[in-house]
């Protein structure tokens, strides 16, 4: 275990493009996950979301939730991508990047990380529904 990981977050305008494979050399397992806008919000058809966020707040609660993160399931390393702004359909909003000694303690900690996001953290979706109706029903 590295006694201090390392940490990246980072809020993005727009998609996420592809980045280089993070592989630190004291890591027996990456994992990335990355979540990608789909074509149905709802059960209606969407072009794209529009992200939101309270950034003063967000980014210090992506930051508390990273280093609790890193430091529950000691991590090697944790990155942290999210949009902001409108992402188009298809395209990658989310994406989390895991390093740890081991695998089984990657996977928990990034459905531990994406499960807290959703709850703790002041990011907000707007749908852009197709029908231009952008009221959810």
């Amino acid at each position: 275990m590295t006694l201090h990981p390392s940490i990246e977050i980072t809020l993005v305008q727009g998609c996420l493009l592809p980045e280089p494979p993070h592989r630190p050399p004291e890591a027996g397992a990456v994992i990335t996950f990355e979540g990608v806008i789909r074509p149905l919000e709802d059960h209606r058809s969407i072009t794209a979301i529009e992200y939101e966020a309270y950034r003063p707040m967000a980014d210090h609660q992506l930051d508390l939730l990273a280093r609790a993160t890193a430091d529950r399931f000691h991590l090697t390393s944790i990155l942290v991508r999210h949009s902001m702004g409108v992402v188009a359909v298809g395209a990658c909003a989310f994406r989390l990047i895991i390093a740890a000694p081991h695998r089984a303690p990657a996977l928990e900690a990034a459905a531990w990380f994406i499960d807290r996001l959703k709850q703790d953290v002041p990011i907000w979706k707007r749908p852009r529904f197709a029908d231009h109706e952008n009221r959810p029903q």
